[in-house]
């Protein structure tokens, strides 16, 4: 049996809420009214159900007994999202750079799947992609 959420939240530590909440909602993200954001945290909307909690590193730290992860020399994951096309996808990583993201890698066209990523304020890196279904569609 699989299991099915109705809502998934990523929590990613950031330096700055308010520098990493500026660079989001730049990117067109809107702000999730349901979780006031304060000091030490924010909620962005990326898709109908997931969110992203962007917490400052201290008040993440009481949130785990582990160590973060030092994202300037390791990759912890890349978080994927999917758009409806290849501008789109070349829009949220142009403009990523243009708030202060940078690239990840060049732009690579597989035919049915085009992918460009860039690397948010904080190391997190993001991969955007778009699927062309109908090119899949054998």
């Amino acid at each position: 049996m699989a299991l099915t959420s109705t809502f998934t939240s990523l929590n990613l530590p950031v330096k700055n809420v308010e520098q990493s909440k500026a660079f989001f909602t730049g990117l067109g993200f809107e702000l999730n009214p349901q979780f006031p954001d304060s000091e030490n945290t924010v909620a962005i909307v990326i898709g109908d159900n997931l969110q992203v909690m962007l917490i400052n590193h201290a008040f993440f730290n009481t949130l785990t007994e582990r160590e973060s992860v030092d994202t300037s020399k390791y990759a912890q994951m890349t978080i994927a999202l999917a758009f409806e096309s290849r501008e789109k996808v070349d829009e949220i990583v142009n403009t990523a750079v243009s708030l202060g993201g940078k690239l990840h890698a060049e732009p690579e066209d597989h035919g049915s799947m085009y992918h460009w990523g860039f690397v948010d304020l904080d190391g997190h890196l993001w991969a955007i992609n778009y699927m062309n279904m109908d090119a899949t569609q054998g």
